[in-house]
């Protein structure tokens, strides 16, 4: 199936979505190149969007709707590399979409809130990781998140792209961001509601390109 295909798909489940559609691709686009190009994703949000963040990353780096086998000359390399184990692991690891989930650092992230500033701990782990080409994955329902903000700071400075995956007016984030993705909702849980589906289609749109098994 097409990329665009799971787009269509997505417009026809949820028609509210219809006035963003382009938004949404746009995102994908970005997507798309960072990962050709040898880029990275890093995610990050708060409450609700902390887990959405996870969930992410989750379907990015392992197989989401297909099983993604690794290249056969990867397979050969791990049984040559370890006779014992290579078989099985050329077996059941799957090609992945390297993916961070910046909220998922406990250690790291109460040190710099001890040390330094809290508000800052997506930022700092931006300012270590990133690199220009990569994209960084905002979200935040309301756009005015600021440690969200001062990740967008960082990135656009390393020359990251950034999306903006948020709902009412967008906020500072909507405007913000290289493709803002503001959902056509008010209410923090509707708006959360929707984040889910377009990620998803994101997530299929960029499996449906990189891996075709």
């Amino acid at each position: 199936m097409e990329p665009e295909k799971q787009l269509t798909i997505l417009i026809q489940r949820y028609p509210v979505l219809a006035p963003i559609k382009e938004r949404i691709y746009q995102a994908y686009q970005i997507l798309e190149q960072c990962y050709e190009t040898g880029g990275q994703l890093f995610v990050a949000g708060n409450g609700g969007s902390c887990a959405d963040s996870e969930h992410i990353v989750g379907e990015l780096m392992k197989g989401f709707c297909k099983k993604r086998q690794v290249p056969e000359a990867f397979s050969k390399a791990l049984v040559k590399a370890d006779p014992k184990r290579g078989t099985e692991l050329a077996q059941k690891l799957q090609g992945a979409l390297p993916a961070v989930a910046l909220t998922g650092h406990p250690g790291l992230s109460t040190a710099f809130l001890n040390d330094v500033d809290g508000l800052l701990i997506y930022a700092q782990q931006l300012y270590g990781y990133g690199k220009e080409g990569d994209v960084f994955l905002g979200i935040s329902t309301s756009g005015k998140a600021q440690n969200i903000m001062y990740g967008v700071a960082v990135a656009k400075a390393k020359g990251m792209k950034v999306i903006g995956l948020t709902g009412k007016d967008g906020g500072e984030l909507g405007q913000a961001a290289d493709a803002a993705i503001i959902v056509p909702e008010e209410e923090t849980y509707r708006i959360q509601e929707l984040h889910l589906p377009v990620y998803h289609t994101l997530c299929l749109m960029l499996e449906e390109h990189f891996f075709t098994k």
